[in-house]
């Protein structure tokens, strides 16, 4: 009998490449979720009071969206595989920093340069792709980093909860920490044996202004985003977000500028300019303004509202990733075709997802029914797992060889203030909406748990209405 086909070594070696991206994707990923469940027993042990607690989280949050986008651009300068390395090399020994860490404040100064590492690990995960794969394959690996982040946003809450509730040797919450150690040190071989070298070209340059502007942008925004959903909406919180608006009109001016006179860029006016590469990027930020902002208000809602344990809130919630992990398993028979009825289906099946989940959450009695939550969390999934492949694809199609590096650190820099406009959002709707009530008040958790879901579907229908007017230059028919 002939032997069966087997796929050739170059082919297993960019998989391989693939899976070690993947990994150090999922460990930034996770360690942002699983963080949550551990934060009471961190403020006990280390009698850290709230504020500084607060910034256990914040500071990995600041540090991670500040240097997207300049880390982005040292990879299209010094080579993407050489930044990828030297972020996990970075993440990992924070990693080990934070997990022994003898007080609060050392445990928050870690967790910032835990933050820069995964900042500059991040963007060569996606730059790599193209140098990785033809265009007929790549849907197929951003469907696969659709799925890291949903299974990422699930299963950090059940890690973290496994783990403390084991306490390990004692460690109580170090071990959400120092089981990045393995991890790190996997996709660290990992990269060397299989990650192409990538070379970048240093001729590019460095633009300093033009990171200083788009940092202190950044801060502007992500200052009162991060501090909302803790504090409520304060009256100080206006004067940074509209600081941002002319310091963002700066960084683009100076861009301009810089285009001009032919000087390095940190986002090439080229991009910035391209329908596409804004079409992509902001309907990215769009979509997870509303995904992990649900998982955060759904969370509260299981074990605030009803009574359940972490490690219970995160398994009713797993049809979600289950719903990513079979669009990721079909995106990539699209290719790069139908990019715009993709999105356009996709919008309705996360749409679906969400009044579905409303539906449910309205008919919930005295305890919850995961039957009756089940499948929309599934359809909500399936939807996300289509909406990402296409829309990375649409922005970083825009991109030339030499600044694919730069493309991906600006999609995530945007996502990431999405993001953090998502919970600020739904998290003051929920939080507005619950007012005093006490735990287990489980109207009070249904209306405000509705607030977000409310949320959740304007995203949608923004996401099934853009692309019959936004420009996206893709191959339509294949």
């Amino acid at each position: 009998m002939p032997r069966a086909s087997s796929p050739d070594p170059a082919s297993r070696r960019k998989w391989a490449a693939a899976a070690v991206l993947l990994l150090a994707n999922f460990m930034n990923l996770i360690d942002i979720t699983i963080v949550n469940v551990a934060l009471p027993s961190m403020q006990e042990e280390l009698s850290a009071p709230p504020n500084l607690i607060e910034w256990i989280v914040a500071g990995y949050t600041f540090s991670f969206a500040l240097l997207l986008l300049p880390a982005g651009r040292m990879g299209d300068l010094y080579g993407r595989r050489r930044m990828f390395v030297a972020g996990i090399v970075i993440f990992t020994v924070a990693s080990l920093v934070c997990g022994l860490a003898p007080s609060v404040g050392t445990l928050v100064g870690a967790r910032v340069v835990q933050g820069m590492g995964a900042a500059i690990m991040t963007p060569q995960t996606l730059a790599l792709v193209p140098r990785l794969f033809p265009p007929e394959q790549r849907g197929a690996a951003f469907g696969l980093f659709a799925l890291t982040a949903g299974l990422a946003s699930v299963t950090g809450p059940i890690v973290g909860g496994l783990l403390i509730g084991a306490d390990l040797f004692g460690l109580t919450w170090r071990p959400i920490f120092l089981v990045n150690i393995p991890l790190g040190i996997a996709a660290l071989v990992g990269a060397f044996l299989f990650v192409p070298r990538a070379e970048g070209d240093a001729r590019l340059g460095t633009d300093g202004i033009g990171i200083l502007l788009a940092g202190l942008a950044m801060l502007a925004v992500l200052v009162p985003l991060i501090e909302a959903p803790a504090l409520g909406w304060q009256a100080w919180m206006i004067a940074p977000i509209l600081a941002a608006i002319p310091l963002g009109w700066g960084f683009l001016h100076w861009q301009r500028r810089q285009e001009a006179r032919d000087r390095p860029q940190l986002l090439p006016m080229r991009l910035a300019r391209s329908g596409p590469f804004l079409t992509g990027g902001l309907l990215s930020a769009v979509l997870f303004s509303a995904a992990p902002a649900y998982f955060f208000t759904i969370a509260l809602y299981l074990q605030s509202g009803y009574g359940l344990s972490p490690l219970q809130s995160g398994l009713t919630t797993t049809p979600f990733p289950l719903g990513v992990l079979v669009a990721s398993a079909t995106t990539g028979w699209f290719g790069s075709r139908w990019m715009r009825g993709r999105v356009v289906g996709g919008g309705l099946l996360f749409a679906a997802g969400f009044v579905g989940q409303g539906w449910a959450v309205m008919g919930m009695g005295a305890e919850i029914s995961w039957l009756r939550m089940a499948p929309w969390f599934f359809l909500g999934g399936l939807g996300l797992g289509n909406i990402v492949s296409p829309l990375y694809q649409i922005a970083l199609a825009a991109a030339g060889d030499n600044e694919t590096g730069s493309a991906s650190g600006a999609v995530q820099a945007i996502r990431q203030v999405g993001i953090a406009f998502g919970v600020a959002i739904m998290g003051g709707l929920f939080f507005t909406i619950l007012g005093d009530a006490a735990q287990g008040d489980q109207a009070a958790y249904r209306a405000a748990m509705l607030g977000a879901i409310a949320y959740a579907c304007l995203v949608a229908l923004t996401i099934v209405a853009t692309p019959f007017f936004a420009p996206m230059q893709m191959t339509e028919e294949g």
